[in-house]
Order: structure tokens, then C-alpha cells, then sequence
């Protein structure tokens, strides 16, 4: 149901124009298409309760869509280069937040330093572990072709 709507407002925007009209048009098309991603997923956790955020839930349906080929890569690339590139922007709300916090950051502030250098590094060798089994796993498909 999402990909043929996704296919149908990407075809919209002719994805070979270079005009700033038409490359402001696509990343307004796909962003929206990837927000329209994110609100179903959100639905879909709201509706059913589920444990897990929207976020991610929008995630996996983004990339099952990618790999069952219900939605070329050409056709949110530009929005998500887009959304990627001004992801700072995302981050002035907490960074606002945290001033408001200086008396926890100075009485718990190691403690947090510690949470978040560990937490990054957690996160750091997992995503080294799964590109590694990705690796291996492209390296097995191409040598059995």
C-alpha cells in the first residue's frame, strides 16, 4: 500500500531534472514520503500497544520495503541525504534541555559522561559486528553466483 503511493508521488517529480525547482520538489516529495513511513509506523505502535518506538517500528518497515524491492533506494535517497544533512537541527531542543539541567550535570555528571561514553561504544561494536556479518554474508552470495 505504500510503495505504490511512494512510486506514484516519486514519478511526480521527474528524479532526472536537475532544476532547483524539481530537486527542491523530490526532497519535499520523499521527505514527506518518509515522515508518511514514520506516522504509519506510530500508528502501528499506538494502535497495538507495542513496546517498541515508532521510530524504529518505521525503521524496519523503511528497510523491508528496500529489500523486497517495494521501494527503489533512487526514490527516498534525496530526502533522506536531506533529513541526514540537517539532523543537527534535530538536536537543539536536547541541547537547550541540558542547559536547563546544569545542577544535575554538575552533581551526576561523570556518571552520565559514563553512561553516554559506554553506551557509544556499545553501540559502535555492535554496528562493527553486523557490517562484519553483512560482509561475509555479500562475500558468500557472490561467490556462490
Amino acid at each position: 500500500m505504500i510503495s505504490p503511493l511512494i512510486a506514484r508521488l516519486a514519478a511526480s517529480v521527474r528524479l532526472d531534472s536537475t532544476s532547483p525547482v524539481a530537486k527542491v520538489s523530490r526532497i519535499a516529495v520523499q521527505s514527506a514520503a518518509l515522515a508518511g513511513v514514520w506516522f504509519a509506523a506510530d500508528f502501528i505502535v499506538r494502535r497495538f500497544g507495542l513496546p517498541i518506538p515508532g521510530g524504529v517500528v518505521g525503521l524496519v518497515m523503511l528497510l523491508a520495503l528496500l529489500f523486497c524491492g517495494g521501494v527503489a533506494p533512487r526514490w527516498v535517497k534525496a530526502g533522506a541525504d536531506w533529513l541526514l544533512s540537517d539532523m543537527l537541527l534535530f538536536f537543539i531542543p536536547a541541547a537547550v534541555a541540558a542547559v536547563q539541567y546544569g545542577g544535575l550535570f554538575r552533581e551526576d555528571g561523570w556518571r552520565l559522561a559514563l553512561v553516554v561514553v559506554a553506551g557509544t561504544l556499545m553501540v559502535m561494536v555492535a554496528v562493527a559486528f553486523a557490517v562484519e556479518q553483512a560482509a561475509r554474508l555479500e562475500r558468500r552470495l557472490a561467490l556462490r553466483r
